[in-house]
């Protein structure tokens, strides 16, 4: 798959703002908008977009406590604990991870009880080591990035 210049400029639009029209995103890395759609249908296509989304402020629908945990298997529950987590209402991300625990898990939550429930319910196939987050850094949201394939000179 070849990624030019023009591909890498729509990929960073749409990072900043993926609800532009063709029609913008055109004006704004001046090409058509029948070219554009034709360049992010590819993108969509061979994988390098997987969707669009949308941000959800989680603390303004009540969830006031984020909390990461690192969770370590017990007893090769691997399949028991991906099972429990795909379905928990309060996950925000769960990943496999390398080193002590098995996974890094972000739980958005009411409340510490909800924290405590989660524990209680991982107790018998999981050991976790809970951390309270109390504030994030987010990127700017037009901060510019580069690929590695434009690092590598590629």
């Amino acid at each position: 798959m070849k990624i030019d210049e023009i591909d890498i400029r729509i990929l960073q639009e749409l990072k900043k703002n993926a609800r532009l029209s063709m029609r913008e995103l055109g004006k704004k890395i001046n090409l058509s908008p029948p070219s554009v759609a034709e360049r992010v249908r590819r993108l969509e296509d061979q994988g390098v977009i997987e969707g669009y989304t949308v941000s959800i402020n989680r603390k303004k629908l009540g969830f006031a406590i984020d909390c990461l945990m690192e969770v370590s298997i017990k007893n090769g529950e691997y399949q028991r604990f991906q099972q429990y987590i795909e379905s928990h209402s309060r996950m925000v991300f769960c990943y496999r991870i390398t080193g002590e625990s098995c996974y890094m898990v972000k739980l958005s939550v009411v409340s510490l009880k909800e924290i405590e429930d989660f524990i209680n319910e991982v107790c018998t196939f999981a050991k976790t080591v809970s951390r309270i987050v109390i504030s994030e850094v987010k990127p700017k949201p037009n901060a510019e990035w580069q690929l590695p394939i434009l690092q590598n000179g590629k």
